[in-house]
């Protein structure tokens, strides 16, 4: 410790007047956990209707079947993914985009319902004369 910075005379951080309800904590655990779930799903479904469209051409490396070997874990056949890389680069997308939208609808709700800018604390704005140049 310095020679000024002693451990004793510290004071503890002021409380805050408000308490986070645990509730909140519950439901962004559950969308952090359902939303790249989601995601994948939408992406699946978008490559195989893309896939049937043709409206949108994909490199052959990105539509390629994946075969995952579950033969060395677990005695079963291994495992063919269709189209594993094309949904997993679309669910980082679409994730992406939906992050996205929470956010934006996030930061309107808080400057509608948020405290207000200047809180009991704060100081005042400093109010300054303006001259009128001649």
């Amino acid at each position: 410790m310095g020679k000024y910075n002693k451990a004793a005379y510290r004071t503890p951080p002021p409380q805050r007047p408000w308490k986070i309800h645990p509730i909140w904590a519950g439901i962004g655990c559950l969308w952090f956990l359902i939303s790249p779930v989601l995601a994948y799903a939408i992406a699946s479904l978008l490559i195989e209707y893309d896939m049937k469209s043709g409206f949108f051409p994909l490199p052959g490396d990105l539509i390629s079947s994946v075969t995952i070997p579950l033969a060395r874990f677990f005695p079963i056949n291994n495992l063919v993914v269709p189209h594993l890389y094309a949904n997993l680069m679309l669910t980082g997308i679409i994730m992406l985009m939906g992050f996205g939208v929470v956010m934006v609808i996030y930061a309107i709700i808080y400057s509608m319902m948020g405290p207000k800018r200047i809180g009991p604390l704060d100081a005042p704005p400093i109010r300054r004369k303006t001259r009128r140049s001649r």
